[in-house]
Formats: C-alpha cells, structure tokens, sequence
C-alpha cells in the first residue's frame, strides 16, 4: 500500500491540458468538484447529468473562469442519452480522453423489506442497481470505444471508477447500494486485462462518506462526530489515478478511509492453485500482443522510410532464412 499525499495528488495534472474529459453526475458533490478541478488544469470538460440545471451551473462556473465545458441532459441508465453524451463530446471537441463514469445513487427502496400487493409478493426495483452498475458499464462500454478510435503511442487515455469503502465493507442494510459497488470494483479488475493492451489506465476510487447530497440527513447524524471524506481529496484522487504516467499502476484501487490521505493498493491477484497458470497466460498474451503491435509499427515506419517494395522483399528474405533454418534443425 501506497501512501498519496495531498500535494502529490495533482503532480501531473499539467497532462489533462487540452484533453477531453467527460463525466456523468457532475452537477454536484465529487462529480461537480473533479469537474472544476479538470478544468482548472486545462481539460474540455462534457457533463452528462439529470439534472441539468444543476450540470448548466457547473459549465458557467467553469466557462466564467476561462475554461472550455458543455453539459447535457444524461440519465445513465438510458442507453440513447449516453450515447448522445458521447456524440456530444465528440462533436464539441473532436474525441474523448478520459471516461469518469461518477452518476451514482444510494439506495433506493427497502430491499430486506418485502412488501405485498393484492395480497401477493412485490418485485422489488433495482434502480439503484441500474444507476450505480448498469449505467457504470454503459458509459465504460461506450467510453472505451470511443477512446480505442483515436489511440496513440503515449497518449493519455483513463477510465476512472466511483467505487466505494462499500465496495469492501458491505454497509448494513443497504444491499443493492453495497452489491453495485463490488460490482464497480470486479468490473474494473475485469476490463484491466484488455484495457492494458490498449494503453488505456482504469482505476477505482473508494472513498468513505463524505458531506455530499448523495448521503441521506438520518445516516449524518448517525455519523456525527466520526470524520468524513473531504470531497475535494476524492476529486484530486480521480485526478492522479487519471493523469499517472505509470502504467504499473494501473488496476490499482484507490482508497479514502477516512479524512486522512489518500492509500494506492496494489492490484491484488489470487496466484495459488490454476490461478497463478491463468495469471502467467494473461501476462503472456498482453505482452504477445504488445510485440506484433510493435513489429507492425516498426514495418510500417521503415516501409515509409525505404519504400514497400524494398520491405518486402526484406520480409520474404528473412521468412525464407527462418523456414531454412528450421529445416535444417530438423
């Protein structure tokens, strides 16, 4: 485990200038602060959120002190409102960098509850799963296409995580809200592998409860006196996460516990039994991967320098070498 301090947390927020950021649920709490602080370093920022008003607020904010922002209308569990978010960003700046899919509820309903109608049990709603999960997985999905379109060697390409300390340490009573964000976190672990290959970091940021409208007056007061998450740390922590240039630590979750600072903890990966086999694959095939990517590039470029008919004959050569050779060995 990694200790990030406070002045660490925007050590290379110089490399968001001129990016394309968009992130849903940005009229208020983390969405709304990572959105100030994205723009504050110089980022195109694209808010998708339901509540417009809100999200309108946000972009004069930012245009008023000399940024670039635009917002819409998005409810996240609309698959045609994401996709017009997208197209949106696309339109307004010419692609998208970094995906912080933040829109999020707590629970809603009483699942442990079970309520009847007519005498018979009722379907309980899982719009909280829905929000918090579907809608993650829907502005992810939609996200990385966009990103894979316009990728380059050493490009800045992120998809950041709302998780939560729930994603651990279920809360009591809130199953779909604690279910949504285990989910959050195997959803990043999952797509690490292939976003890797692509050059493109994923990471989760847990925070513990903060002071946002997200947390309800009853659980507050309940929290009275026990120290809450500042929000604007969680913003800078969206923004480390995004901006390190280190690939190595990319997957990692990113924790806030408390009001303290903020604590990197290593991917973590079951290496006992088949998994440590599973594990050397995954690894073999990124790095296969990587290689033909490379050689294509490396083929590509002298092919530009000396011309095709030269390359290929090159490649004929060294096929025609290579097959002797094994000819020979057998």
């Amino acid at each position: 485990m990694t200790t990030i301090t406070d002045e660490e947390l925007h050590l290379y927020a110089d490399r968001v200038k001129g990016k394309i950021v968009v992130i849903t649920g940005a009229a208020n709490g983390f969405g709304r602060e990572t959105a100030l602080r994205f723009a504050k370093f110089g980022a195109k920022v694209v808010i998708g959120d339901v509540d417009i008003e809100g999200a309108e607020r946000v972009t004069a904010t930012i245009i008023t002190s000399g940024g670039q922002c635009v917002a819409r209308r998005c409810d996240v569990t609309n698959w045609d409102d994401q996709i017009a978010l997208f197209e949106l960003a696309e339109s307004k700046y010419g692609s998208v960098d970094i995906v912080i899919p933040n829109a999020g509820v707590t629970e809603l309903g009483t699942f442990s509850s079970p309520q009847l109608t007519d005498g018979k049990l009722t379907k309980p709603s899982f719009k909280t799963l829905e929000i918090d999960l579907v809608g993650v997985m829907y502005t992810a999905h939609i996200g990385l296409y966009c990103m894979s379109k316009r990728k380059t060697k050493g490009d800045l390409k992120s998809i950041i995580f709302l998780g939560s300390m729930a994603s651990w340490q279920a809360i009591p009573g809130e199953p779909m809200y604690s279910a949504a964000k285990h989910g959050v976190l195997g959803f990043m672990r999952s797509i690490y592998p292939s976003c890797r290959g692509q050059g493109i970091r994923v990471a989760t940021i847990h925070p513990w409860f903060a002071d946002t409208a997200l947390v309800r007056t009853s659980v507050k007061v309940l929290l009275a006196g026990i120290p809450l998450t500042p929000i604007e740390r969680v913003a800078g922590a969206i923004m480390y996460a995004a901006t390190d240039p280190d690939m190595g630590t990319s997957g990692c979750t990113w924790l806030l516990p408390d009001d303290g600072y903020v604590f990197r903890l290593e991917r973590e990966e079951l290496k006992e039994g088949v998994y440590k086999m599973i594990n050397a694959r995954v690894d073999a095939a990124i790095t296969g991967i990587r290689g033909i990517k490379h050689a294509f590039t490396t083929i590509r470029d002298l092919g530009k320098i000396f011309g095709r008919a030269i390359m290929l004959a090159v490649l004929v050569c060294g096929a025609a070498m290579y097959l002797y050779t094994k000819g020979v060995k057998a």
